[in-house]
Order: C-alpha cells, then structure tokens, then sequence
C-alpha cells in the first residue's frame, strides 16, 4: 500500500494539471493530427502507385501519387514544429512550478539539497515530461493514422495487423508499473553505493588504521549485492519489455508475409499489402519502440524525482517535540573500562607483540628503514617509543597493526599475524579521523554491540574528553569535524580506542595536540583499561617516564629497557631527556629566541635545528605535522636490533 499511494498522487496531481491546460492539449492534439496526416499518406499512397500506377503500366499516375506522399513530408513536419512549442507550453509551466517548491523549501526549511534540485533535479524532470509527452503522443496519432490507412486500404489487414499490436502493447501497459518500481530501486540502489563509497574512499587511511576493513567490506558487500538484485529484477523485467516490442511490433509483419495468400485470395491487392508493410515497419514499428523505451526510462526517472520534489505538505510531519535536555557527565564512580574480548582473553598469556627479525623499507631499492629489528612487548606492558624524526616510529607502528607487510621477517599480534589480527588492535594516529554523525557513534565506532550512554560518558570522562561531551551537547549531539580543533579530534578518538574491545592499542603522537596533562590522563586511562597493552609513539619525553618500557630507536641500534637504566646507558636517550629537564644530563646548546611565541597547544612557533624549549614544550623544526623533541632530527640511518 505505501509503494502504490505516491504514484496514485502523483497521477491525480498530473491529471489536475492537465485539466487546468486543456487549450494547451487541444492545440497539441491539432498539431498532431497534421503530422500523422503524413503516416496515413505513407502507406495509401504507396498503394494507389503500385496498384494504379506502375502495376496497370502507367507510370506517370504511380509517380503521381508518389508526389502526394511527399508532399505530406512538409506538412507533417510543418505540424512537428508546431507540437513542439505546443509541449514547451506544457512542460515549462511544470519547471516553474518545481522551481518555486524547491526555492521556498531551500529558503524556509533550509534544505541542503535545494540547490541539487535546482540545477540538476528539476532538469531532469523538465526533459524528461518533455520526453513522456512526445513518445505518448506520437504513438497515439501515428497508430491512429496508420490503422485509418490500413482500414481504408483493405479491411482484412487489420484483422491481421491489429491484434498482435494490440496485444503487445496491453502486454508492455502490464509490465510498466513493476518495470518503473524496479528502475526505481535500481537507482536507489546505485545512489545509496555511490554515497557509501564516497564516504568510505574519503577515509580509507583512517578504516585501515582503524582495523575496520572487515566491517566496512561487509557494510559495502551488502550495498553491491542489493545493487545487483536491483539490477537482476530491472533486466528480468527489462526482457518482458522486450517481448512486447516483438509481440507488438515485429509479428504483425512476420503475419502480413505469412498471410499474403490468404490476403490476396480476400481480395487485398499487392500494392494494399505492400501499402501495409510500409505502415507497420515506417510507422507503427518506431512509435512503439519509442513508447517502450520512452516510458520504460523517462517514465521511471521522472517518477524518482518528483518523489524527491514533492511538496512537503504530502509527507506526514514528525510530531513536535521538546528539545532533548542536555545530559551531563556522571559524578558517581564511573563503571569499569571495557574488558578486553574472549578473545583477547585467550591470548592474555601471549605478549601482546612480537618483531621477530623485521626488515623493512619502502621501495624495492630503498634503503630500510628497520633491519632486523626484534621486539617483544609482553602482555600488559605500557611501551614507550622515541627517537629522532625520521627514524621509523610511524613506520613501527604501521607495522604493528598490519598495515604494512615486512620485506623480512614476522609481526604477530597476540600469536597471530598482525594482518589477521585487526580486531585485538586498535591504532590512533596523528591526525585523528572524526566523521559526520552523532558522538555517539563516533565514540562506538569500534563497538559492534550497543553501547549504553553512561559508559559513552564514563569513556569520555576517563581520557579527559568530559568537558568536550558536554560543551557539544552530549552523546547524541551532532558532529562537524571541520568545527573541531584538532585536540578536540584526538580526544574524541581516544575515547573511541577506549571504548575498543581490543587489547592492544597503538598511538601513534596521538596526543601531539593535548597539553602535557591531558596527555597523562588520555595515557593513564588507556593503560588501566582491563587487559590492556598499550604502546605510545612519544611526543613528550614525559611519555617515556611513565611508561614500563623504552624502545630508543637510533638508526641501525637500538635500546630497550626501563627510564634509569636508559639513563644510564643510552645517550640519545640522554640526550633526548636533557632537552626536556635541565641537569638531568647532558645537552645540546640552547639557543633562546628574542619573544616568547606559543600557541593554543603549547608548541614554540620557531623554526629550525638546535633551538630548544623551555623544559616542557616541544620545538617544531620539521614540517607541519611532525613535532618532535629539539635534538630529534633524523640522520637517515636504518634502524638495527635491540641494543
């Protein structure tokens, strides 16, 4: 019933605007009547040359008749020019009228597809009536003119030509409105994969390093294979289409040839049945294709779009009701942080990560950036990686998470290859991925159950994105990621990692836009997650200090271990710590800038090598986006094993 009572409208709202423009439709109809003069010359001409002409042996009266026909080729056309004008009059008042409802819409309702409507939409919908009206009207008189000629030539033919034109146009009428409800879901169909594709193309790196490629090609594959039914059902339709064009168009001619004897004994003469094939093939043949294709395309596309155009007064309204009170964040203990999967359970005993030999570069003749690199991060354990820009962080990170395949050795997760085990990780980067919807959703993103909203709030809260929920208008408050700051982004996407069920979590300078504080917390919260390990590319060496374990990556050696004894026998690591504390060993020369510039994230807004901080900041001599401690230059080295 709700699939029949749009069309039922539509049809009653296009027969009152018919009604309304009957001088418009009589003016048409006249028009028509002398173009169809020119289908009716067709054929009783050709006749009368041939039976009266050049079969009785006199030429000059078949060429005669012959100039009749042709001059019904100007007036017919004279009559084509004037039904187009006559259709210009129709369907432009229909444009305006569109035009009107989607401009009032855009305006009072504030519509963001108004301007859709107006440029493409309306459009469509103006050429395509155009369309509609032409093929019914041209089938209608052309049929009527060939059937009078054929009638006035020998009734017996339309004994012969009428019913199967009969039949296969009662057979198209049957098949029209299932043909138009398919191609309707079929664009349906193919507009809701092109929006889900543009959606996931744009944020393919963030899917990956969120390890949801397996939820979105399953949210894809059910996209496809609903286009494909749609596609299945429009052609299994489409050939019934077929058919009556066959039925309708190409029997009656296959019957004249078969029935010529029978004809001929009936006293049709030769020049009538030739007169005959001329007006089934020359005439009722085309305007029939023309119908067919006209209604089974136009028809199902204008039917799509005034669906969209309509006016909003024929939908129900939603009911009004009062705006949503904001919630707040709860001030009794928080519930637990989410506990690691079964899963993940399973493995407890397993470390969380293992290098085993890894090598790695990023080109067949590039020189790699790790080289034999093992690592093992038992279960639990809080990691802390630094070292100078350029060394291979990011790069360790990527290959944690199974992003990146080694050129040389083994990365499991939890005993299974990191490729495998996207779901017992989940990898933050840098530029933190928000989408437009709900907090909600942004925050369960990695969820596949429901998530209540107090634990929302208690995830929000845990990592320090409390007061952020809040100022935005709770968990069910829509989301702008353009109007966030890039702190804001990674706060709500380290919740969203807290929220995870997976056990290991990679950030990687995931906190490079929080303040030293904020960072603790997003990192002590994430720590103390129930069978949590976490691993944490260092922005700030307070960072390292937190940590269990320290990975120093320093080209083709490294070292791992606890903050004293890095202290103690690593003097990057010294190094990279004097920067950050005074007296705390040694370091390199301090150069101090005239004015004290910093922004909204605690960066010193100075450019170049060997200038350091004040002790707590950092000092940006890289490129936009890659802040590191001052010292921290890369020197291009690949990075070995374990020192």
């Amino acid at each position: 019933m709700t699939g029949r009572a749009p069309d039922a409208g539509m049809l009653r709202r296009g027969l009152r605007f018919g009604r309304a423009r009957w001088p418009v439709l009589l003016r048409l109809a006249a028009w028509s009547v002398l173009e169809a003069g020119q289908t009716f010359l067709l054929g009783y001409a050709l006749a009368r040359a041939l039976d009266e002409g050049f079969l009785a042996g006199r030429a000059g009266t078949g060429f005669g008749w012959l100039a009749v026909a042709g001059l019904g080729v100007p007036a017919g056309a004279y009559g084509t020019g004037r039904v187009y004008g006559a259709v210009a009059a129709l369907v432009e008042p229909l444009r305006d009228r569109l035009v009107t409802h989607v401009v009032r819409r855009g305006v009072r309702e504030a519509d963001r597809g108004a301007l859709s409507g107006l440029t493409q939409q309306v459009e469509i919908a103006r050429e395509a009536c155009a369309g509609l009206v032409m093929v019914a009207r041209s089938f209608v008189f052309t049929a009527a003119g060939a059937l009078a000629g054929l009638a006035s030539l020998a009734p017996p033919l339309l004994l012969v030509v009428l019913p199967p034109l009969l039949a296969g146009v009662a057979l198209f009428a049957a098949v029209l409105r299932p043909l138009a409800r398919r191609q309707a879901a079929f664009l349906a169909a193919d507009e809701a994969l092109a929006g889900e594709l543009g959606t996931v193309c744009a944020g393919l790196r963030d899917v990956t390093a969120a390890g949801a490629e397996e939820r979105v090609a399953g949210d894809l594959t059910g996209r496809i294979e609903a286009e494909l039914r749609a596609a299945h059902a429009l052609a299994r339709w489409g050939a019934l289409r077929v058919t009556s064009l066959a039925v309708g168009g190409h029997l009656p001619v296959v019957l004249l040839l078969a029935a010529a004897p029978w004809l001929l004994r009936r006293g049709v003469t030769p020049g009538a049945l030739v007169g005959a094939l001329a007006y089934v093939t020359q005439s009722l043949l085309p305007a029939l294709q023309n119908l067919v294709h006209g209604l089974g395309t136009s028809g199902a596309r204008l039917t799509v779009v005034l669906r969209r155009l309509a006016p909003a007064a024929s939908a129900p309204q939603p009911p009004t009701t009062p705006a949503p009170t904001v919630p707040q964040p709860p001030t009794a203990p928080p519930p637990q942080p989410p506990a690691a999967p079964a899963s993940g359970r399973r493995r407890s005993r397993a470390p969380a990560l293992v290098l085993s030999r890894v090598t790695f570069a990023y080109g067949p003749h590039s020189e790699p950036v790790l080289r034999d690199l093992d690592l093992t991060v038992p279960h639990g354990t809080h990691l802390a990686v630094v070292g100078p820009s350029g060394i291979g962080k990011s790069t360790l990170t990527a290959l944690a998470a199974g992003l990146l395949p080694p050129r040389r050795g083994e990365v499991r997760v939890y005993g299974e290859p990191a490729p495998a085990a996207r779901a017992l990780r989940v990898l933050v980067p840098q530029e933190a991925y928000v989408f437009t919807g709900t907090l909600a959703e942004n925050l369960a993103h990695l969820r596949q159950d429901s998530v209540p909203e107090e634990e929302l709030c208690a995830a929000a809260e845990a990592v320090g994105a409390g007061a952020l929920l809040e100022a935005l208008g709770g968990p069910g408050a829509r989301v702008d990621p353009a109007a966030l700051s890039a702190g804001e982004r990674q706060l709500i996407a380290l919740a969203r990692a807290y929220l995870s069920p997976a056990p290991l979590v990679l950030l990687d300078e995931a906190t490079c836009h929080l303040d030293p504080r904020a960072e603790a917390r997003a990192e002590r919260a994430l720590r103390e997650r129930s069978g949590g390990t976490l691993v944490v590319v260092a922005h700030r060496i307070s960072s390292a200090r937190r940590a269990d374990r320290v990975l120093v990556m320093d080209g083709r050696h490294t070292a791992y271990g606890g903050h004293e004894e890095l202290l103690r026998r690593s003097a990057l690591y010294r190094e990279l710590v004097g920067a950050w504390e005074p007296g705390a060993g040694p370091a390199p020369p301090r150069s101090h800038p005239a004015l004290a510039l910093r922004d909204a994230d605690g960066v010193d807004a100075v450019a170049g090598t060997g200038l350091a901080g004040d002790g707590r900041h950092v000092v940006a001599h890289r490129p936009v986006g890659q802040v590191q401690p001052p010292g921290d230059l890369g020197d291009g080295r690949p990075l070995g094993g374990q020192g």
